[in-house]
């Protein structure tokens, strides 16, 4: 068998981009011509301009809340499908009231490339732990399974001993779920003196994946990677064999920006997670998934040529209460904004003798003396609170995608 799912795996970079961007324009286009949500977000926008990743950030952002908006103005999907919602085969409920469309076509959610990568085969039977009940992360497996060549077990959720059971029967090569929800499987086979020792491989996602569970998986004889993707877009970045980051799909443009903004952060950055797709029948543009990352450097070594991101970082909305007011990180990249001389900032919160205090810490070039009253001002207009001022040198702060640090004690 090849090594990789089709041809578009080892294509060159600059040919990637290219071929990208003109599929990205056509995605526009149609997203305008087709959908009353990006009638109105893409009314202004010049497709033909946008050949890059600079053009795209022009674009608005579109958030989970704006979705969730305009579904309750506009039932059942808010404006946002290109198809009727006939065309579609099933819709899905997220938390937060936020509904997404399934369509009938194989590998709707782009996640065959990241089964073929982690060692599936056509003909593997697949044993799915993912839900099969109002989310689509079931029906996402089995929709790459059937393009694959797969049969799949539709296992979901619970029922260990039975799972066990199954898969002693039915001798599955491969898993697909949450990490933790595998131990808790082998760790009750291993109780129930039932081999299961078929299963060798395992496609993981939905949390997070330390590498002392990794290794746990392993020694119990199951080589696992994990995956990036989310209701709403499906497949956004897998890991291969290298295990050296997670590959981004070939489906999708992902951009990483700075909490709070859409813009784009320097190369290696930890910002939020923003992602296109270039699915016809439910396009989404510059989603902000909420999720940090930070781009990687180089290729993989498995000789898969797209970017890669680190995995998953944490979260983005870092928004906080300082004194009965609301702190946004918009409102601190506002603040950045003022001032060409600070390169990145970061907002801590603390409390002292039982008062809320904030510290707004700016890595600095080529400064005035005066700038830390400039910026103090600035604060006070924008957050309408009063913040201390600390300056250091441009590297020296956590590069971890933090805008706002609440270090304010629980107890």
């Amino acid at each position: 068998m090849p090594d990789f799912y089709d041809a578009l795996e080892t294509r060159d970079s600059a040919l990637r981009e290219n071929q990208q961007y003109d599929e990205l324009k056509k995605q526009l286009q149609n997203a305008r011509d087709h959908t009353r949500a990006y009638a109105e977000i893409l009314g202004d926008v010049d497709i033909a301009s946008v050949n890059d990743r600079a053009a795209l950030s022009v674009i608005p952002l579109t958030r989970k809340s704006d979705i969730a908006k305009r579904q309750s103005e506009l039932p059942p999907l808010g404006g946002y499908a290109a198809a009727p919602i006939d065309s579609f085969y099933n819709v899905f409920a997220s938390p937060g009231g936020i509904f997404e469309p399934g369509a009938g076509r194989d590998d709707y959610w782009n996640f065959a490339r990241g089964l073929y990568a982690a060692g599936v085969r056509p003909g593997d039977l697949i044993h799915n732990t993912f839900s099969y009940h109002f989310t689509p992360a079931g029906l996402m497996v089995d929709s790459a399974a059937r393009a694959l060549g797969c049969p799949v077990f539709p296992g979901g959720v619970g029922q260990t001993e039975l799972q066990v059971q199954v898969m002693a029967r039915l001798k599955p090569r491969a898993y697909c779920g949450t990490p933790s929800f595998l131990k808790i499987i082998l760790d009750k086979a291993a109780e129930m003196k039932i081999p299961v020792d078929t299963l060798s491989l395992g496609l993981v996602g939905g949390e997070a994946l330390p590498g002392s569970l990794r290794t746990e998986l392993s020694n119990s004889g199951v080589d696992v990677v994990q995956f990036y993707g989310t209701a709403d877009l499906g497949m956004v970045a897998y890991e291969s064999s290298a295990k050296e980051g997670l590959i981004l799909e070939e489906k999708v443009i992902v951009e990483i920006v700075r909490p709070g903004t859409g813009e784009p952060v320097p190369e290696g950055e930890v910002g939020e997670i923003v992602v296109t797709t270039l699915s016809p029948e439910y396009p989404l543009i510059r989603f902000a998934t909420g999720d940090l990352s930070a781009f990687m450097s180089g290729n993989s070594p498995c000789g898969r040529t797209n970017r890669r991101i680190k995995g998953w970082m944490g979260r983005a909305d870092q928004t906080a209460k300082v004194r009965g007011m609301f702190v946004h990180p918009s409102q601190v990249a506002s603040v950045v904004s003022r001032h060409d001389e600070v390169l990145r900032a970061r907002l801590v919160i603390g409390r002292v003798d039982n008062q809320d205090v904030m510290t707004l810490k700016c890595e600095i070039e080529n400064h005035q003396e005066s700038i830390e009253q400039l910026i103090e001002r600035s604060v006070r207009e924008i957050c309408k609170l009063r913040a201390d001022i600390e300056l250091f040198a441009a590297g020296e702060l956590p590069n971890d995608g933090v805008v706002i640090e609440d270090a304010r004690p629980l107890d």
